[in-house]
């Protein structure tokens, strides 16, 4: 076991070192000189004084080489210090936090309204396999994998805000204004949480020791709580881990759609403004939390699958 936490935890800082890297080095491989950049975001107008960027430049450290630059932006970043937004002049940690702590509120409501609907129905329709309602739950939940996010937004916000006023068609103001982007996030994982659930009540139903739990005398009920149900559902963790990291990032449509002032929003706007500081401390935050809970929900599968338990070592 430890030798395994040791080889995940030498992946996970790899991991956020080689992102860290390529982030750093976005302002450097694009288009012109980030030193006029900066100043382009800061004034009005398209001539630049040669020595407002030897001064910025010299200010910034950037004559240095660019090892010495990237490892003293790293030790800032991880002791809390992200620079500042180009923009706003303040620094990027009070942005970036209070927009993550947003984000991940829109992901967890999304991906607990996602297992709530999906594990009964997934449930149901192994314990029903080839039947009607196998088929219903199938098709039905199937049918929101061809529903993007970029076209059930807008459908929702006509339908439900314009057309109906049941509720806002923007914000992050309150539950009533969090329904929209919540349902809009939660209905492509249902169907997979759906699908992955089937799937693993199916095979544990199929499983030699439930049999055994019902030659002992168990009933089928019995031996589907006791037996089925947490081993057929144990590959949602992973599932549920893996679609977490990848909402952290992937909410951008959402957020810009219904206004949710979370880091998809942050990222969009950064990179629409050239703030550089702004949108590499926002990617980086971002995956460096992704891969850290990837890595939790692979040991945490590892750690309960009775038959990946004794290879952890």
């Amino acid at each position: 076991m430890i030798s395994f936490i040791a080889r995940r935890t030498a992946a996970l800082v790899v991991a956020v070192l080689v992102a860290s890297f390529a982030v750093f080095m976005v302002p450097y491989v694009t288009p012109g000189d980030p030193v006029r950049k900066i100043i382009r975001s800061r004034v009005a107008g398209d001539v630049v004084d040669e020595s407002s960027v030897q001064a910025l430049s010299n200010s910034l450290g950037l004559q240095d080489p660019l090892p010495v630059q990237y490892f003293r932006w790293l030790t800032r970043f991880f002791t809390g210090d992200m620079g500042l937004s180009h923009i706003s002049r303040t620094p990027v940690v009070e942005q970036v936090l209070p927009a993550l702590a947003v984000t991940v509120s829109l992901v967890v409501l999304a991906l607990g309204a996602a297992v709530l609907i999906s594990l009964p129905l997934g449930i149901s329709a192994a314990l029903r396999e080839g039947g009607r309602t196998d088929k219903i739950i199938t098709t039905i939940t199937q049918s929101f994998i061809a529903m993007p996010e970029y076209w059930l937004a807008p459908l929702l916000v006509l339908v439900f805000a314009l057309r109906l006023a049941l509720l806002p068609s923007a914000g992050w103001t309150g539950p009533a204004s969090m329904v929209l982007p919540v349902t809009t996030l939660a209905l492509r994982p249902i169907s997979y949480f759906t699908s992955a659930a089937r799937s693993g009540m199916i095979d544990a139903l199929a499983a030699d020791h439930v049999n055994a739990a019902r030659s002992r005398g168990l009933s089928y009920r019995q031996a589907v709580l006791r037996h089925v149900v947490p081993n057929g559902l144990l590959p949602l963790t992973t599932l549920f881990a893996v679609w977490f990291a990848g909402l952290l990032g992937g909410s951008v449509i959402v957020e810009v759609i219904f206004a949710v002032p979370g880091m998809g929003r942050l990222l969009y706007d950064a990179v629409l403004n050239g703030d550089i500081p702004l949108a590499q401390g926002g990617v980086v935050v971002v995956v460096a939390l992704a891969v850290l809970i990837t890595t939790v929900a692979d040991f945490v599968h590892q750690l309960l699958n009775p038959r990946l338990g004794g290879r952890l070592g």
